[in-house]
């Protein structure tokens, strides 16, 4: 039988509100106490409920691949499920199953491919706003910029020609405050719960008239997803769905191109490669097709590099269902788990150079051990993100086609800080200069 390890336990931390909120203070202590008592550690507080935090990479892959099955949502999610429902993210178990496996085709490749052209489309309309903000001179502010372009192209691919109806009407487009606001307070939440009734219009819409999409949409695969016994999803359970799919498939793009641009404006080297990757792929859009746009590993790598820097989601948790034994550690029913991908992927235990920003690391075969064991910006196991593909794939189309028009000329002097929220933000805005190549 193995024999159980002891895992440490720091003093008490009272103030440590990882199960109720986080912010910057609770990512200093996290890194301060992972410093001081290593990559497993108990947390003891003044609850009666155990909390453990994981860094290692061995022991998160038991946690969320080999042992998953003792395993369910942990603290925090309350919250999100205020937002979104009980869809992909927040729910468990056998409702999880169920919704995993009617989803799971929407999100094959020959079906994300389908979605290339809207991914152009949406990045040409930016280069419009932009053109015309350079020839006044202005300033683009590319938080705002990413926000607006990775909300257009997730509702444009759940609803295809009905979002055009939707924005056609002369109302002002009820999907903007996501992008507006980045608060997720309870003002939010009941902006959302408006929102329910504009997609369920939507959806009673093509029911009643028994309307296929022109054009392939992400709706239309929901609407015709069936489980085993051949049920198909209730309105309740689709527009959670639906929510789910909006939220997580814009935030992440748009988190992740916001602080890619950033990245590329202090890093000109960087930024000249990319050039030289993107200018033989979109000078011509008449030759651009799935090949080339795969074959951009250069582009593939910054955004591989920039999600090591700043995961979307930099802290999350799990609670066990049965007592579980993770690689010889003891871990009781009941107990919270929190584990950050922010914190792991700049661990220098793990990462040569850990705080620089090095696209080249993931075309390193040197690297390719650690990148497989301390990586997992979208998680890893069975619930592993379904979008993941589709989102390097449109912010690939974005980078290149953008890139290839414009050049970086300067960024704002002040590095931007973290808000940490549910997702990883810049706490202020990011703004640059640019010219046309």
């Amino acid at each position: 039988m193995k024999k159980s390890l002891k895992i440490k336990s720091c003093p008490q931390v009272s103030n440590l509100k990882m199960d109720i909120d986080v912010n910057a203070a609770t990512l200093s202590q996290l890194i301060n106490l992972q410093q001081q008592y290593g990559d497993i550690f108990k947390i003891n507080s003044n609850k009666n409920t155990p909390s453990y935090f994981i860094n290692d990479p061995t022991l998160i892959k038991a946690l969320l691949v080999k042992n998953h099955s003792n395993y369910k949502k942990g603290p925090g999610f309350e919250r999100i499920k205020m937002l979104l429902g009980n869809g992909l993210i927040v729910s468990d178990g056998e409702t999880w199953r169920r919704a995993r496996t009617m989803i799971q085709p929407t999100f094959a490749r020959q079906n994300i491919h389908k979605l290339v052209q809207q991914m152009l489309v949406c990045s040409q309309n930016r280069a419009l706003l932009w053109d015309k903000l350079i020839t006044k001179n202005q300033l683009i502010n590319i938080t705002e910029e990413m926000s607006e372009f990775a909300l257009e192209l997730i509702l444009k691919s759940i609803f295809g020609e009905d979002y055009d109806v939707l924005i056609d009407k002369g109302n002002e487009n009820p999907f903007a405050f996501l992008s507006k606001d980045s608060t997720r307070d309870l003002s939010v939440v009941m902006k959302m719960r408006n929102l329910r009734n504009h997609i369920l219009s939507i959806i009673t819409n093509r029911r009643q008239l028994k309307r296929e999409a022109t054009n392939y949409d992400f709706l239309s695969m929901y609407l015709k997803a069936e489980d085993k016994s051949g049920n198909k999803f209730t309105d309740v359970e689709l527009i959670d769905e639906i929510i789910t799919l909006i939220v997580a498939g814009y935030e992440t793009s748009a988190g992740t191109l916001n602080w890619a641009w950033y990245l590329l404006s202090t890093h000109k080297d960087e930024e000249e490669k990319l050039y030289q990757e993107a200018k033989p792929i979109f000078t011509d859009l008449n030759t651009l097709n799935i090949e080339t746009i795969n074959s951009m590993s250069y582009t593939q790598a910054i955004l591989e590099e920039t999600l090591r820097l700043y995961p979307p989601v930099w802290l999350f948790s799990r609670k066990t269902t049965n007592d579980d034994v993770l690689e010889g550690y003891e871990i009781p029913i009941n107990s919270n788990l929190f584990i950050s991908p922010y914190i792991l992927h700049r661990s220098k235990q793990f990462w040569n150079n850990h705080d620089k920003f090095n696209p080249e690391r993931f075309n390193q075969r040197s690297e390719a051990k650690k990148i497989n064991s301390a990586y997992f910006p979208f998680s890893l196991g069975p619930r592993r993100c379904l979008g993941e593909y589709f989102s390097f794939l449109e912010m690939k189309i974005h980078l290149g086609y953008l890139i290839n028009k414009y050049r970086i000329v300067h960024t704002q002097d002040n590095k931007p800080q973290l808000n940490l929220g549910i997702n990883l933000r810049s706490s202020n805005d990011i703004s640059l200069q640019l010219e046309p190549r």
